[in-house]
């Protein structure tokens, strides 16, 4: 089947863990299967697919999160498999709304959902051995409510969810490591190493897909950024940044002094 429209059918998949399975099964079969770039898509139901729980919030509704206690680490890493669980959907989305992009894009973004749910699942499985489920937890919808500001500009959305959103996870996860050791889960360290690792690499995604665009549009990348935070009402970042993680993934000295300022 074309991957675009199989993209599409995988995030209409409400299950997490038959979407997370589909996603990396697609993401497998990329290499040899059909890919129309060309092709404009319309979903029969309004995507993504979801489960009936976690139960979704507004963002300052959701509980504060410690990990000190068992109940509140097992709430805290459910809401790192929230976000995981959403970048499928992100990654997806990428894939099948956006028409007319090189073939790479399409493979990449296939690439980064597999990886997403390869995180969900290493997440979905510890939160199992504290005794609780993926559900278990009221969540927020921030990274899907971004997604759909940004769904008429494939330029928007890998400004403002990749290389913005995505790109918060570099700076948040070395904090949230090092409450993790000291409350003694060193599995949860270890699953954030991965995430890490991988999350590097999809903010570099975004980046050169964003500075692919600004190209072709000749636009410059630096200075449009901010004209898209406050378009599309992006959140603000706010420091502190890391700075390693953000070089490795492709930004610029003159982002990062952006950023800084």
């Amino acid at each position: 089947m074309e991957l675009r429209t199989r993209a599409l059918q995988v995030l209409l998949i409400a299950d997490p863990q038959a979407k997370a399975l589909a996603a990396r099964e697609l993401h497998g079969a990329a290499d040899a299967a059909e890919l129309d770039i060309a092709a404009l898509l319309t979903p029969d139901t309004e995507p993504p697919g979801r489960p009936e729980r976690p139960r979704l919030l507004a963002a300052l509704q959701v509980g504060s999160r410690s990990p000190f206690t068992p109940e509140g680490r097992a709430a805290l890493i459910h809401a790192i498999a929230h976000i995981e669980f959403n970048a499928i959907n992100l990654a997806l989305d990428a894939v099948w709304r956006f028409p007319g992009m090189p073939r790479a894009y399409y493979l990449d973004w296939l690439q980064v959902a597999s990886e997403e749910a390869l995180h969900f699942t290493l997440l979905n499985e510890h939160l199992r051995s504290l005794g609780k489920s993926y559900g278990d937890f009221d969540a927020h919808d921030g990274l899907w409510t971004m997604a759909m500001r940004t769904a008429g500009d494939v330029l928007a959305r890998m400004a403002l969810v990749p290389r913005t959103l995505e790109a918060r996870g570099l700076d948040a996860t070395p904090p949230l490591q090092a409450k993790f050791a000291k409350a003694g889960d060193a599995r949860a360290v270890e699953i954030l190493d991965v995430i890490l690792r991988d999350e590097v690499g999809h903010v570099r995604i975004g980046n050169h897909w964003y500075r692919h665009l600004c190209r072709e549009r000749g636009l410059d990348p630096l200075t449009l950024y901010p004209e898209l935070v406050e378009r599309y009402e992006a959140p603000r970042l706010r420091p502190p940044f890391n700075v390693e993680a953000r070089s490795a993934a492709g930004f610029s000295d003159e982002e990062i002094a952006y950023l800084s300022s």
